[in-house]
């Protein structure tokens, strides 16, 4: 499985590609919005520490039409190359929005997933990634690790050209549990990535390290 951060906050971003192996990076308007600055300016510092790692951006658009060209704007605006693709909630105008989309040679992340077969639909309909929400199917007393687990199946049953783009996580478990049932890759918040990625007796043991090198490691300088 691989990492995503689900941010546009630029501190935030500098910190994580400062030592997390992350892939790229997922936004929609909500992201940007918390991020504290505009939807270009968020764009533009995200592609200043990315390079050629994914991005994804949300269309705001209703209808597939207008999506297409929203799309296309976006790419030819920032210059995004490969590592560009466009996310595409799966209405009914979405769905239709990501064939016009293949169609037209861009890439797709249908995203706002909540049940397997909006997956199915989307995965036929030419996603390359297709996002489920883990914690707010959990909020609503459903089971977003069971949706997943679901979906990838139906990924290796059908042998579809698609991939899980795990998201809206809470916990540390949850991702551990997705990466568990088959996901591919996960967009995860800052404070997630934060937390996964540490431990309290790591700490203690670095620092007993530290102490016994004191004696340990005197005879030479570094």
């Amino acid at each position: 499985m691989i990492y995503i951060a689900d941010t546009a906050n630029l501190d935030e971003i500098k910190r994580l590609y400062y030592y997390f192996p992350l892939k790229g990076i997922t936004t929609n308007p909500t992201i940007i919005l918390n991020s504290g600055t505009t939807f270009v300016k968020a764009i533009d510092n995200i592609l200043s520490v990315i390079g050629n790692d994914m991005i994804h951006v949300q269309v705001i658009s209703e209808k597939a039409e207008d999506m297409l060209k929203e799309a296309k704007k976006y790419k030819a605006y920032f210059n995004l190359g490969e590592n560009y693709y466009t996310k595409i909630p799966v209405t009914d105008e979405g769905y239709r929005a990501i064939r016009l989309a293949k169609d037209a040679g861009l890439k797709v992340t249908a995203t706002a997933i909540f049940t397997q077969q909006q997956a199915l639909v989307a995965s036929r309909a030419g996603a390359d990634y297709v996002a489920p929400y883990v914690s707010r199917l959990d909020n609503i007393s459903s089971h977003g690790i069971e949706v997943v687990g679901d979906i990838v199946e139906n990924i290796k049953n059908y042998n579809l050209n698609t991939q899980v783009l795990a998201a809206s996580f809470k916990t540390v478990d949850q991702v551990y549990r997705v990466s568990k049932c088959g996901a591919h890759s996960a967009t995860i918040s800052f404070e997630v990535l934060e937390a996964l990625r540490s431990h309290p007796m790591t700490e203690i043991s670095v620092q007993k390290f530290i102490n016994d090198s004191k004696i340990s490691y005197s005879d030479i300088d570094f």
